[in-house]
């Protein structure tokens, strides 16, 4: 990158509101796939909008296709939005992404693995990529396999993990540069119970840091466990926003799969 282009992107005032409570804003947000000659457009997204208050883990529910991956990656720079803003820590995604990369730390919902490297030499390689120095990211990759008790595991190349062990590592990856803002995508598909529980455990202790986490699931125990506030998605469209337990009181229900149930029908699994 030239040197213009990077002063460019460090100009300051392209921060639309550095005292902002929220870490992300989304306003009328929109994305739409063109069809190729003969096939239908695609609404992924369709004018959605909320916010996600700083330090708050804000869960985005709903089932597979409803728009949830598509609307991180266009708060990650991955997709450019058809019309509409999306903020992230005070940046527009369309001009900010050179500051918002700084902040955020992303776990797709498809493991970025080298499987031919050791647990540990692919956290080491990632956290290069972040121009971490080498002592910090030794001093992050221990304290993380710890807690998700994969140390023994990272000595050995990934190839012979499980499913379960690749999306930990993969979240470990997200994380090792102690970003303020985490992206989590579906982060517990495929794991046990066993696992996924403590990965539940080390979600919540992210957010007693005062980390702002952005978990998509399909899991109605996954959200109603972890979430202070959850978004409900289906077909592109937000249908309610509020704290799980508020929302199960307000439909008088015994879930949110029974929220989802009674506003549209059907069921999150179907």
């Amino acid at each position: 990158m030239s040197e213009s282009k990077t002063k460019e992107y460090e100009k300051p005032e392209n921060i639309i509101n550095p005292n902002s409570k929220f870490s992300i804003e989304v306003n009328n947000l929109r994305k739409v796939f063109r069809g190729k000659k003969g096939f239908d457009d695609v609404v992924a997204v369709d004018d959605i909008s909320f916010k996600v208050k700083s330090g708050e883990l804000f869960g985005f529910l709903g089932p597979n296709g409803a728009g949830k991956t598509t609307t991180i990656n266009i708060l990650i720079g991955l997709l450019k939005p058809t019309s509409g803003t999306a903020i992230v820590n005070g940046y527009d995604v369309k001009d900010g992404l050179y500051h918002i990369k700084q902040l955020i730390g992303v776990c797709p919902q498809e493991p970025a693995i080298f499987k031919l490297l050791t647990g540990k030499e692919n956290i080491k390689l990632f956290g290069a990529l972040h121009s971490m120095k080498k002592v910090e990211i030794e001093e992050n990759a221990d304290k993380l396999l710890k807690i998700l008790n994969l140390s023994n595991a990272s000595k050995r190349k990934t190839k012979g993990y499980s499913g379960g062990m690749l999306r930990q590592l993969n979240m470990i990856i997200a994380l090792i540069h102690d970003p303020k803002i985490a992206f989590l995508d579906e982060p517990t598909v495929g794991m046990d119970p066993r696992v996924r529980r403590a990965t539940w455990e080390f979600i919540r202790s992210l957010k007693k840091k005062n980390k702002t986490i952005f978990l998509t699931t399909h899991y109605i125990e996954e959200a109603e466990k972890l979430c202070d506030r959850v978004a409900i998605i289906d077909y592109g469209k937000i249908i309610e926003i509020g704290n799980p337990n508020e929302l199960i009181q307000k439909y008088m229900v015994n879930n949110l799969e029974d929220v989802f149930m009674k506003i549209t029908g059907r069921r999150i699994m179907e």
